[in-house]
């Protein structure tokens, strides 16, 4: 047997930049212990699997399946508006996190993501030893911790110790401060997941821009994630949703072989 698999760089129109994603459409069912393998296999920070007939949508990483991955549904909008159903100029992926609503856009495509609640909390002392700086404020949403630092280049110099990062209790941690030159800038850290760094976290902007569009009085931002690849990421809020658009870029089409 074998099943189409595709590799989108998300957040980027450049190759080797973004977030590399793997993205498979499947008509015939796929058990989760052979999702997980794929996952594993591919060693991408995120595979979304799709049912072809459904829309149902399910994310994996090398080591654990995640409920939400904001790339990886970017990427898998992508592949349906040029692979799927090219007549299409909007897609709903049925998830975890409930139906996720993707358009074509005039710069990319946009995805629309359930907002995400943060609230505070004061336990900084863990967060500056496993980061080696000194933290701002810190706040947890549903999934990760959102840690604001002091600067841009605070943020880009960053050098965390993922051991202790991954005794956090959460999927992950984000870091963010106001942009030099762009409203915010951020990294991802997720060692357990089994990601040290993502590339450019799609759903980490659901947390991070109802936290800025309050910071800053705006609720249509630019954000720029400062990994090594790096990323943008255009970020409108409203009462529900964040809606994101990003561009994307085709790495590689072929046929896993599951005989």
């Amino acid at each position: 047997m074998n099943q189409e698999v595709y590799f989108v760089n998300s957040f980027t129109s450049e190759l080797f930049r973004g977030n590399p994603a793997g993205v498979i459409f499947y008509s015939k069912a796929m058990s989760n212990e052979l999702m997980q393998k794929i996952a594993a296999e591919n060693n991408l920070s995120e595979t979304a699997f799709i049912d072809i007939n459904s829309n149902e949508i399910r994310f994996f990483t090398p080591e654990i399946e995640v409920d939400l991955c904001g790339h990886a549904t970017l990427a898998s909008a992508f592949i349906y508006f040029n692979f799927i159903n090219t007549e299409k100029n909007e897609v709903t992926f049925r998830s975890k996190r409930g139906s996720l609503v993707a358009l074509k856009a005039a710069t990319g495509i946009q995805i629309s993501l359930p907002r995400d609640i943060y609230r505070k909390v004061d336990n900084h002392q863990l967060f500056e030893d496993a980061l080696n700086v000194r933290v701002n404020e810190l706040y947890k949403g549903i999934d990760d911790y959102l840690v604001i630092l002091e600067s841009e280049d605070t943020v880009k110099n960053l050098e965390p110790n993922f051991q202790m990062l991954k005794e956090i209790d959460a999927r992950g941690v984000v870091v963010s401060a106001k942009g030099n030159n762009i409203d915010f800038v951020s990294r991802w850290f997720g060692p357990q997941t089994g990601v040290n760094e993502d590339p450019v976290t799609g759903s980490a902007h659901a947390l991070l821009a109802p936290y800025w569009a309050e910071n800053l009085g705006k609720t249509h931002m630019q954000a720029a994630q400062i990994s090594p690849r790096g990323g943008k990421l255009d970020c409108k809020l409203d009462s529900d949703f964040v809606h994101i658009t990003g561009d994307a870029k085709l790495y590689l089409k072929g046929k896993i072989n599951l005989d």
